[in-house]
């Protein structure tokens, strides 16, 4: 990030949020925005694809609590007229405030250092690479794959060099030249009293180059959007909503920056039988009133496997929960968790002949015991 966008341009503007957003509110209007202006749903609309560059640009600052105390402290000092100097008597002093921040965003230059470099020392800075934004991205996953880990394809755009130009932002055949005004720097010093205060050239706005014959896919600015396709593994065990950190995999940097990281959220379809609690797998298993009873052994059905048989004991209660060990999700250490059996005792509908018979003969035989009596006594106890 240049010192430039640091001191004019208002992140919180572009993306529709107040100052005291929490990054919970940022990041929900930050996607909501992002799937709105994304280019892949507004194709050929280059005001869209600007203002999906902004709002990635602005979340990419917001969203990183030290860079968005670094923004809000430069807006904050600029608003208020910069440094001053000491008063009489002041020394001049040979510290590099720059170095107070240099590195502070993970890719290494950019960010507050660029506005503030020269603000103790005249001396001019190169411009530093600076790494590339983070993506963010979403993918909608089988309860299956979820389960068993699956590489999956994503589509994604996000800012890269120019293709045209390689980055240059000059037209084919045109190179650019050095700022005068900067010397390459990108950065020039502006005297305060006994201090000098460093600020993006406005010349080459902070560039260090000046482009005579712009490019015409990217105008100048040696950044494009860029659409790819990579395959990307989603680890087995992964839950709903979970956020998947890929390293370096996000967009690329300039001037030999790193790149940045890749976001993506998962989404789990959900399963016509089982269930997921935590690491374990979750069924329901009716089973019939003399099972329940009685006892006997069921089969129980397991996720992409062959069934389980599970001995169930005499005089199981509805809801009674039994446990299939190893037959759940995969586990990070690659063990798996349990399959959890709920008892659904079943009723049925409708009951003849000899079965008819024998519950009414079942009735009569068990008419002295009451079911209920524990209830009312505790009822009159309370």
């Amino acid at each position: 990030m240049s010192g430039k966008d640091f001191v004019e341009k208002d992140y919180y503007k572009v993306l529709g949020v107040p100052k005291d957003a929490t990054a919970t509110e940022i990041k929900k209007t930050y996607r909501k925005l992002a799937r709105e202006f994304h280019p892949d749903a507004n194709k050929g609309d280059a005001k869209a694809e600007e203002r999906f560059k902004d709002i990635s640009e602005a979340y990419d600052v917001l969203s990183d609590e030290k860079r968005r105390k670094e923004y809000d402290e430069a807006r904050s000092l600029f608003a208020n007229g910069g440094f001053r100097s000491g008063g009489p008597g002041t020394g001049s002093y040979s510290f590099d405030f720059g170095d107070l921040f240099s590195g502070s965003q993970g890719g290494g230059g950019g960010g507050i250092g660029d506005v503030f470099g020269g603000l103790f020392n005249r001396t001019g800075r190169q411009a530093q690479p600076r790494r590339g934004a983070d993506v963010e991205t979403e993918v909608t996953l089988s309860f299956e794959e979820a389960v068993d880990g699956a590489t999956v394809p994503l589509r994604m755009t996000s800012q890269a060099p120019c293709r045209s130009c390689n980055g240059t932002g000059a037209k084919a055949g045109t190179t650019p030249r050095v700022c005068p005004t900067c010397v390459g720097a990108g950065t020039v010093s502006r005297g305060q009293g006994a201090f000098a205060l460093s600020e993006p050239c406005k010349d080459c706005r902070g560039r260090g180059m000046i482009v005579d014959d712009p490019c015409n896919d990217c105008h100048g600015s040696g950044r494009a959007s860029s659409a790819r396709t990579m395959q990307v593994r989603i680890p087995a065990g992964v839950q709903d909503a979970q956020r998947i950190r890929l390293k370096g995999k996000g967009a690329q940097g300039e001037r030999g920056g790193q790149p940045g990281d890749l976001y993506v959220t998962v989404h789990v379809d959900a399963h016509p039988v089982f269930g997921r609690k935590g690491d374990n797998l979750t069924v329901a298993v009716p089973v019939t009133f003399p099972e329940a009873a009685l006892g006997g052994t069921i089969k129980v059905p397991t996720l992409n496997g062959p069934a389980v048989k599970l001995k169930l004991p005499p005089g199981s209660a509805n809801g009674l929960t039994m446990r299939a060990r190893g037959k759940g999700a995969t586990r990070k250490d690659g063990t798996r968790g349990d399959l959890l059996v709920t008892v659904e005792v079943v009723v049925p509908q409708h009951v003849t002949g000899d079965a008819l018979t024998a519950l009414e003969q079942y009735r009569e035989a068990t008419a002295s015991d009451d079911p209920r009596a524990a209830l009312f006594r505790a009822a009159k106890g309370a």
